[in-house]
């Protein structure tokens, strides 16, 4: 059975170009880059080329390129950096969707007597600059905020929130994992001071990502050691990623043009989802949302038998909610969102990528109709007070 996969803002397949220029440094080019000998040395050589490889995606410089382990590392070390740096300021403001890598370093800074103000979202996922405006104080040390959320695809407005934290005088960190490679960056001309990516969001293997931080920024290492990454992330370099991470980088700018041949497909399968299945509905902000992402709500079902149904398709995809990880609780990102039980409870997100296929997009638009029906035919609650799931979600939320 083929595998349908329609879950790329999980992972992506590493594309078959960047493996082909990350192998030698596994087989052949093995020295260490910081070596004095020129065995050594042309791989050195070979980072530098990497690192200038992503710095033209952002629209960066070189020097402000700093080469992680993942999106989590990067996030940590901006926000602990930006800290350090302002060690007399002791506010932080981000918002009530961030991914865990934020969401819970806030948490656990919160413990350490910080106070950390979580900006709520409307109905599609947007954020409202007044609420921001009136949240920025002179002890705000930091805004962090995600470029695009990675379960609906809405997409900030980055520019006005990094131009109203700069009059606060507070540093702008940019959690852009999910927007990098989709969305078209100049980091020159930009209000963000410091941005995270990762690799295995573009195509390049798990385990390697890079952080920007403009220069003037001051920045304390978050792993202290050696003088690696000119002193600002110390450990000895991971080559085959940084090489695949800049191929990837490279490849991403050749493919930003597909970006609207992906949000053909993702329109046709929302179109033709919610034309086929009645009682469905297109999560987040109809415009400003990643060409690839869709979050559907079935009314009425659970997420976690249609990710099961699918499954036996080979198709894959997820859920808003967390079921999959042994847990009932729904998703958060819906629940700041104010969508109803009926829907938080049986979303589903399809993200997309330039292998995705027309033929792949029809064969889902044949197989969830039927689904959706049996489901529905079985399910314990058929209408909108659901009063039982209601009262469920409240016991797991405590």
């Amino acid at each position: 059975m083929s595998v349908i996969y329609l879950d790329n803002n999980a992972t992506t397949k590493v594309d078959a170009e960047i493996l082909a220029a990350m192998l030698p440094y596994l087989t052949e080019f093995y020295g260490n880059p910081s070596s004095m000998h020129t065995f050594g040395g042309q791989v050195g050589k070979a980072v530098q080329q990497a690192r200038g490889q992503v710095a033209s995606l952002l629209g960066a410089e070189e020097s402000e390129i700093i080469f992680t382990s993942c999106g989590t590392e990067g996030n940590n070390a901006a926000i602990k950096a930006a800290l350090a740096a302002q060690p007399q300021k002791r506010h932080i403001i981000t918002t009530q969707v961030e991914h865990a890598a934020i969401i819970n370093v806030c948490k656990q800074l919160e413990k350490q007597d910080y106070t950390v103000t979580y900006l709520s979202v409307d109905s599609q996922g947007q954020i409202d600059l007044l609420e921001l405006e009136a949240a920025l104080t002179g002890d705000t040390a930091l805004v962090s905020t995600m470029y695009a959320n990675n379960e609906t695809g809405v997409v900030f407005p980055i520019e006005q929130i990094g131009l109203r934290a700069k009059d606060a005088g507070a540093i702008f960190h940019v959690d852009a994992v999910q927007a990098v490679g989709k969305v078209p960056l100049n980091l020159k001309t930009s209000s963000i001071d410091m941005l995270t990516l990762s690799g295995h969001k573009l195509h390049a293997p798990k385990g390697i990502g890079a952080l920007y931080v403009r220069r003037g920024v001051r920045f304390r290492p978050l792993l202290v050691g050696g003088h690696q990454e000119r002193g600002r992330r110390a450990g000895t370099e991971n080559v085959p990623g940084m090489i695949a991470l800049g191929k990837a980088a490279e490849l991403a700018q050749i493919h930003l043009k597909d970006v609207k041949r992906e949000k053909a497909l993702r329109d046709r399968l929302e179109q033709g989802l919610l034309s086929a299945i009645p009682n469905t509905e297109v999560n987040g902000h109809p415009t400003s949302r990643l060409s690839n992402t869709s979050n559907i709500g079935f009314k009425y079902i659970e997420g976690e038998a249609i990710l099961l149904s699918l499954n036996k398709y080979g198709i894959c995809a997820s859920s808003g909610s967390a079921c999959t990880s042994g847990s009932l609780e729904s998703s958060h990102v819906l629940r700041a969102m104010g969508l109803p039980y009926t829907i938080l409870h049986g979303s589903i997100r399809f993200s997309l990528s330039r292998y995705t296929t027309e033929a792949e997009i029809d064969k889902v638009l044949q197989l969830m109709p039927p689904i959706v029906e049996r489901l529905r035919a079985i399910s314990p609650f058929s209408n909108d007070q659901a009063d039982w799931l209601q009262g469920r979600e409240e016991v797991l939320a405590h």
